[in-house]
């Protein structure tokens, strides 16, 4: 990522958070997923970077990013951290786009701050676990903090990232996925988790009314492509599936992942 180094901002909170951006013009946010961090997004900082302001940002408890101070920190407080990080650039008004646990942060920013949302990209979303039984919500907990706990991450990211990829992936999506989930923090991997524990992207997304598009990946074992039909349909937006595609679209096919978003956001007004 030496085209795009890691910048650090602070929120008036006094919360550093790491970014990496690209270009000028409108702003387009992209928040990566609970294995992930902003060395994810390369190829859109670079294409996006030609018509936008393009930005990465690490998650709270990731990359260049301080730590919430929560030990199970709500959808909110992730929300309110983007927003500090949005002061902190001066940005008013932004698009957001959001991979598996970032859609569920975006949308919880969506909630609480509707006016500074140009537009709306979820993909792959994770909807949250709030909804299911305790034994349930619970059981998948305890198998993503064992994970990390036994593994460690750069053991979990190879357990892991074989269950992400799908079978028309880019050469060397994997390998790009493992990578970066084997920088994770635990401490910080912990507290996304116990976030998609309680969370609940319906509940965030009632009374959404930004332009919005949701994308996931056809062969996407993580949040499959029902459960992203949902989700659009309950906020009256285009589904798209990228057939032959995991649950990381931006990273196994980014030239059709990018095309897709470039024409939604054209679409929307939303252009430099």
């Amino acid at each position: 990522m030496g085209e795009f180094p890691l910048k650090t901002a602070t929120t008036a909170a006094g919360l550093a958070i790491g970014y990496r951006e690209a270009g000028a013009g409108a702003a387009l946010l992209f928040l990566h997923g609970i294995g992930s961090s902003s060395e994810g997004w390369a190829a859109q900082l670079a294409h996006f970077g030609r018509t936008h302001r393009a930005i990465a940002w690490d998650a709270p408890g990731y990359g260049g990013s301080g730590d919430l101070d929560p030990l199970a920190p709500a959808a909110s407080d992730y929300a309110e951290a983007l927003a500090g990080l949005l002061d902190a650039l001066g940005i008013a008004r932004a698009a957001l786009v959001g991979n598996s646990l970032g859609a569920l942060m975006a949308a919880a920013f969506v909630r609480r701050h509707p006016a500074r949302v140009a537009a709306l990209v979820l993909s792959d979303a994770a909807a949250g676990h709030r909804t299911l039984s305790e034994e349930d919500r619970n059981e998948k907990l305890m198998q993503r903090l064992d994970d990390v706990a036994e593994l460690g991450p750069a053991g979990m990211a190879e357990k892991r990232t074989a269950k992400l990829i799908g079978p028309k992936a880019a050469p060397g999506a994997r390998q790009a996925a493992q990578r970066v989930m084997s920088k994770i923090r635990p401490k910080g991997y912990g507290q996304a988790a116990r976030m998609l524990s309680l969370g609940d992207i319906f509940a965030e997304l009632a009374g959404c009314r930004a332009p919005a598009l949701v994308v996931c990946g056809a062969e996407d074992r993580v949040t499959p492509p029902e459960g992203n039909r949902k989700i659009a349909a309950a906020i009256g937006a285009r589904f798209e599936p990228i057939e032959g595609i995991g649950h990381l679209p931006y990273l196994e096919a980014p030239e059709r992942f990018n095309a897709l978003v470039a024409a939604f956001l054209a679409e929307a007004a939303v252009a430099a």
